[in-house]
């Protein structure tokens, strides 16, 4: 059996199993995972590799950039400033980022770039990993860019602009970069190995991501013709290098390495969070109630946060989405589905998510990244969980 750390309350030896399993198999390599039932972790297991280059094990404090799973923690940021009165969901954002207004986006609301309805998951001139660090010349960039569909019509995945228009808006209410407000009103209080922007001084905490580099020409080699119907439909969009899925893809060109010191440093909350998977589970456990007497949000502004603002068709995705104001929310097909969850998965396949029906706050994080094959290891953790709850898969 791979050598396993942390611990399991009693009946959740079942996890152990399905996280051992993993590290076993083929498709993990490092990984974390945590659970919180009803504020109290039950479950905080980590193993394997961390570095493969220098054989560095996993170990209790080992970080990991989550991708996308950064979201769901940018979304938090934005609805404790509407929870304290300080941000107006529906105000439009050029009340507080004037420049915003260029272009026919003078009356987007807030929450529709917490919905990803704004029109803006792409730049006309992609910006380079320099500028991305830098903050200024992206969100200069979005500020004058014409949107791809009339503002509200439509939704489609912001997958790399979201953390700038977002954490753009709440800098200009509070004065702080986003990474500074989540640092001192949300990971500090809970006590979070969590950040958008890492300190130098955690560098070295970091496991690598194990990842191909994306090859958006191989996409447009493929045979359309060859594919079923409705992966037909999704594959044409990825491959056309001009489909707005794929321009999407590309708002920062070359692609980012998540692995340079450098952009960890930097803050992009789109997709550089850094944590453990014990911060991921313990921040959505103080979403849905009391952790150690710290709670993020109130239960009406958590309802709020996370009712369906929008679903159906994703015009970047092209798959059918459902989406709260800044969370994703499940569809019934997915392995997380509960008709109250809310949460972000990351690329490859980090998750946190909570479900405050049942009180489950979950957080996996891993460094092998997988792509365009089945991905069951976060599923068989969750599973676990759940029937140690004697909860059923669909809640």
């Amino acid at each position: 059996m791979p050598e396993i750390g942390g611990t399991t309350a009693p009946g959740f030896d079942g996890v152990r199993e399905a996280f051992a399993a993993n590290l076993a198999g083929d498709q993990e390599v490092g990984a974390a995972v945590s659970v919180y039932v009803h504020g109290r972790q039950v479950v905080d297991l980590w193993g394997g590799i961390a570095d493969p280059g220098t054989g560095r094990r996993w170990e209790r404090d080992t970080l990991q950039v989550v991708y996308s799973t950064t979201k769901g923690v940018v979304a938090a940021c934005a609805h404790l400033l509407a929870q304290r009165g300080e941000l107006d969901l529906d105000a439009p954002v050029a009340a507080y980022w004037p420049e915003f207004a260029a272009n026919g986006k003078a009356r987007i609301p807030v929450r529709w770039l917490l919905t990803h309805q704004a029109g803006l998951p792409a730049i006309d001139h992609p910006i380079t990993p320099a500028q991305a660090i830098a903050w200024d010349p992206m969100v200069t960039a979005l500020a004058a860019q014409r949107p791809a569909w009339e503002p509200g019509t439509e939704h489609g995945y912001h997958g790399m602009t979201y953390g700038w228009l977002v954490g753009e808006v709440v800098r200009r209410v509070t004065g702080r970069s986003i990474g500074a407000f989540l640092a001192a009103e949300i990971a500090a209080p809970l006590g979070l190995d969590l950040w958008i922007g890492l300190p130098e001084s955690e560098h070295h905490r970091v496991s690598r991501i194990i990842a191909a580099v994306p090859d958006f020409e191989a996409l447009s080699r493929i045979d359309l013709t060859t594919l079923p119907e409705p992966m037909r439909e999704v594959m044409t969009a990825y491959a056309d290098p001009t489909s707005l899925t794929i321009r999407s893809m590309r708002a920062v060109s070359p692609p980012l390495d998540h692995n340079d010191p450098r952009e960890q440093a930097a803050e992009m909350p789109s997709t550089n969070g850094i944590c453990t998977a014990r911060a991921l589970a313990r921040f959505y456990a103080a979403l849905i109630g009391e952790v150690d007497g710290h709670r993020i949000l109130t239960p009406a502004a958590l309802a709020a946060a996370t009712a369906e603002q929008a679903s159906g068709l994703d015009r970047i995705l092209r798959v059918p989405v459902r989406i709260g104001t800044g969370f994703g929310l499940p569809t019934p097909d997915a392995y997380w589905f509960s008709p109250t969850a809310f949460g972000f998965g990351g690329l490859g396949g980090s998750l946190g998510f909570a479900d405050p029906a049942t009180g489950l706050a979950f957080g996996y994080v891993m460094n092998h990244v997988l792509e365009g094959v089945p991905d069951l290891r976060a599923a068989g953790l969750l599973a676990a969980a759940r029937r140690a709850m004697g909860v059923s898969s669909t809640g």
